[in-house]
């Protein structure tokens, strides 16, 4: 696709449980430019079966959307493409089938996001798309889960995504079809005790603006726009009423409202629960509809004005003072760590300026995040902190790789117990892994004398040789010497080779 140098296209697509939606934006200087919004209804949360396992037909159903998504990103370079999954593809335990399979019909990485990750991106979908306020509160309530964050201007300050969502509550509460008080009250008091953790934290910060983004929003406001309400804005009491009204009619299919879609009806009773509940409890006296939502997020941070990597800068250097880090041992295992990789990347396939040297990197800063619980087996403790912290910016596997690198750091390569990946390539981490732990080594004595200057090297046959042009630096070292030797025999029985001179 021919372009003058300050224009580009990119997109955005969003895995939701219940549809899949793409936004394509042009990115003319400094503007970002809509071109154009795609939405199809999956029903993927309808495909999990008991043990979380994605069935064939909802698999097929994510497929064939995605190859429509497909024909209008010809063209399109991987790195102006975010394809972000949620909630289902957070639970479902083949999600690994799904995305191999998608990579076949779509040539674009597709990330799993944790559910506060999806927060963040949210708010900051929404902050983009509507005028500046002093504060604000936005719920997204989705197939699977529902995302509430209140901040200021592009800051968000409370993050929260819950297991609830219009599908999954259909299932549970209105499974038999059948629209009743009982089952409406049992729906809202089940999301109730959902919020009652954090619904406190919320109208204790305040805010003087409340958005719903997504579907769920979208659909009760078109409904209240039927049923009279022409400002469309939404209200507890408004929200009661419609309950009311649903109960009119026993089955969820017989549902006729002026507003309401043949796509949104069987899930939309579950979304006014789930709204209602959210009312209540934050105590929300009025709700407006936002357009902006988890892809338009995904797209403004594409820009380059609103750079990934420094939020995941930033989530790294205060996750290592939260830990009490040795920041400045830190920074140069980080520095060594990336100097090697600098001088082996094109023996190692791996391309400059890639996504795994500031993976490297932060997992440097990173490694000794488990010593605040423990000196004994730290590096288990550190990959434990880096799989289940939250970490702003950072998606699932992101943080698994983070993990793995920790997991690695030292003691017996046990790679029988390293995962597969999705969107790098195991080789890739497994050499990442050997960069890692030279650089720890090279640095295990905590000394602020510099190292001297050291040479990594990889041959044909993937034999590793440090070396350098100090004579006899490892004799006047004989502490350092010891730990190469035992770090040789650690590669030795993972019939890796390293040699050093």
């Amino acid at each position: 696709m021919k372009q003058t140098p300050d224009v580009r296209d990119v997109a955005a697509i969003d895995l939701g449980s219940n549809s899949f939606h793409m936004v394509v934006a042009k990115v003319v200087g400094q503007d970002l430019q809509l071109v154009s919004r795609h939405k199809q209804r999956v029903r993927l949360a309808e495909g999990l079966d008991g043990q979380n396992n994605l069935d064939n037909a909802a698999i097929e159903r994510g497929l064939e959307c995605l190859a429509m998504f497909a024909e209008r990103l010809q063209g399109f370079a991987p790195s102006n493409v975010r394809i972000a999954a949620t909630h289902t593809l957070r639970q479902a335990n083949n999600a690994h089938i799904f995305i191999q399979r998608a990579r076949e019909v779509l040539p674009f990485a597709i990330e799993i996001i944790p559910g506060e990750e999806e927060a963040r991106l949210i708010y900051q979908g929404v902050s983009h798309t509507q005028p500046q306020s002093d504060s604000k509160l936005i719920v997204d309530i989705g197939g699977g889960s529902t995302e509430i964050i209140c901040g200021q201007g592009f800051e968000p300050q409370l993050l929260n995504s819950k297991q609830m969502g219009c599908v999954s509550f259909t299932n549970q509460f209105f499974a038999n079809g059948k629209l009743s008080n009982k089952n409406f009250t049992n729906a809202i008091l089940a999301a109730e005790q959902k919020l009652e953790s954090l619904a406190q934290r919320y109208r204790k910060k305040g805010w003087s603006i409340a958005f719903g983004s997504s579907g769920t929003t979208k659909a009760i406001r078109e409904v209240l726009i039927g049923l009279g309400h022409e400002d469309g804005i939404i209200t507890a009491k408004r929200l009661n009423a419609l309950i009311d009204k649903l109960c009119e009619w026993k089955q969820i299919e017989d549902i006729e409202l002026e507003g309401l879609t043949p796509e949104r009806k069987p899930v939309f009773a579950a979304g006014v629960a789930i709204m209602y509940a959210i009312f209540l409890d934050l105590k929300i006296t009025e709700m407006h509809f936002s357009e902006g939502a988890l892809r338009e997020g995904l797209l403004y941070e594409m820009e380059e004005r609103f750079k990934r990597s420094d939020i995941r800068m930033r989530t790294t250097e205060n996750l290592a003072q939260k830990h009490l880090v040795d920041l400045e041992h830190a920074a140069r295992v980080k520095g060594q760590a990336s100097e090697f990789l600098a001088q082996v990347h094109k023996e190692l396939g791996i391309k400059a300026k890639s996504e795994l040297f500031d993976l490297l990197e932060w997992s440097a800063l990173l490694h000794e995040v488990g010593l605040s619980i423990s000196l004994k087996a730290f590096h288990r403790h550190s990959a434990y902190i880096l799989r289940h912290t939250t970490m702003p910016g950072f998606n699932v596997e992101q943080q698994r790789v983070l993990a793995t690198l920790a997991r690695f750091q030292r003691k017996s390569l046990k790679l029988h117990e390293m995962e597969e990946f999705a969107l790098y390539k195991k080789k890739h981490i497994v050499n990442l892994v050997r960069v890692l732990r030279l650089a720890i080594v090279l640095n295990g004595q905590r000394s602020d004398d510099p190292l001297p200057e050291i040479t990594l090297s990889v041959d044909s046959d993937d034999k590793w040789s440090l070396t350098c042009t100090e004579l006899n630096w490892l004799e006047n070292n004989k502490l350092l010497h010891a730990d190469l030797m035992s770090e040789q025999a650690s590669w030795q029985d993972a019939e890796w080779h390293l040699t050093f001179s």
